[in-house]
């Protein structure tokens, strides 16, 4: 049954923005776009989750998780549930209207699965505490039973990019990429199946190369990106690596790709060879797709980077358009996914597959915190 849902997202990069967007769906189809916004964090929960996602990398899994988690998810929750009532009341939307939260929290450790051991994921994000708090349902820890599963916990967006790329009439000479802190890729594999993997760095990288040179928390408008020359050497070496040849489904930790690619290089150019790496790691990508799609639609921040837009079209032998360029909006996209996995989630239907994640069938996921009660 069609209903309105609303999605939240934090992404890797900590831009200290909660994504917030309302559609109404039933899980298979998007019906109608609602309203959407980015919504800050105060500066005391940015700083909160810098410094869990640093615990994180201390942690590694290894031990009592790290004391601060506590601290920073209750912080977190709290924050992204006082910005869906703001939400709620400036739009005019009543609570009751809304079956559903999708709820995914703010990833801070995410270790992909090897021959040899399962993966795992963190999430911070408590579900049932926004449930009390909004009188909503709310639909959260996406990624953990895929992982327990043997899967990769990511992308999950695959089945939303699928109902998108349906819904324009796109096939297999298009695919989706989504630039985050992480870039991931959504394809057909053929005529009913979708597939999905994370490519390589997204903005992750560039960013921090940036905020290490005290030049400010991104490369806006490219400039220093288009500012630099590529160390094209350097640039070949990195595009040998071998996860970039590894067979999908794969996945990435916001972490495993560094700014410290760029190492000895000048600020301008380190800035420009980073930037042409994420685009030459996408370019990987498409040669490990059984059609080699002939346009990109390209969501999340990177693509209002128009140093990043001018290496895809260059380096991936593809026409990269922004998703607005389709009647998609853009920065809404990851949110909007997450609304439409929240309605997946209460239908029962899968929301990761053997071709995205790697699980062994399809299979549904994330804890259902019913409004007034606790979690299923």
């Amino acid at each position: 049954m069609q209903a309105w849902a609303i999605g939240l997202m934090t992404g890797t990069v900590l831009d200290g923005n909660i994504d917030i967007a309302a559609i109404r769906t039933d899980g298979t189809v998007v019906a109608e776009f609602g309203p959407w916004r980015l919504s800050p964090y105060r500066q005391e929960v940015r700083d909160l989750l810098a410094e869990a996602v640093q615990a994180a990398l201390a942690w590694r899994f290894e031990g009592p998780e790290p004391a601060i988690f506590a601290e920073a998810e209750r912080a977190l929750t709290l924050a992204q549930g006082e910005a869906v009532a703001e939400f709620l009341a400036s739009e005019g939307i009543a609570s009751s209207e809304v079956a559903a939260i999708g709820f995914h929290g703010q990833t801070v450790l995410h270790r992909a699965p090897t021959r040899e051991r399962k993966g795992d994921t963190r999430q911070l994000g408590d579900g049932a505490l926004m449930a009390r708090q909004l009188g909503i349902d709310v639909v959260y820890d996406f990624r953990t039973a895929d992982v327990r599963a043997g899967g990769q916990g990511a992308p999950l967006v695959a089945s939303y990019h699928a109902a998108l790329m349906a819904s324009i009439g796109a096939g297999q000479e298009t695919a989706v990429l989504n630039l985050g802190g992480v870039g991931n890729l959504s394809a057909f594999a053929d005529a009913e199946r979708v597939l999905a993997f994370d490519t390589g760095p997204g903005n992750a990288p560039l960013n921090d190369w940036i905020k290490r040179h005290g030049k400010g928390e991104m490369d806006r408008d490219g400039a220093f990106s288009l500012a630099g020359t590529v160390d094209e050497a350097r640039l070949a070496l990195l595009l040998e690596h071998r996860y970039l040849f590894a067979p999908y489904p794969k996945s990435l930790d916001r972490y495993d790709f560094t700014a410290a690619m760029a190492d000895g290089l000048t600020f301008e150019n380190g800035a420009a060879t980073l930037t042409a790496f994420t685009a030459g790691a996408v370019g990987r990508g498409l040669d490990l797709l059984p059609v080699r799609p002939r346009r990109l639609i390209v969501c999340g921040g990177g693509r209002r980077n128009p140093a990043i837009m001018a290496a895809l079209n260059a380096r991936t032998g593809t026409q990269a358009v922004p998703a607005e360029a389709v009647g998609w909006r853009g920065d809404a996209i990851e949110a909007e996914c997450f609304a439409f996995l929240a309605m997946r989630r209460k239908a029962g239907l899968p929301i990761s597959f053997p071709l995205t994640t790697g699980v062994s069938e399809p299979m549904t996921g994330g804890r259902i915190a019913r409004a007034g009660s606790g979690p299923d």
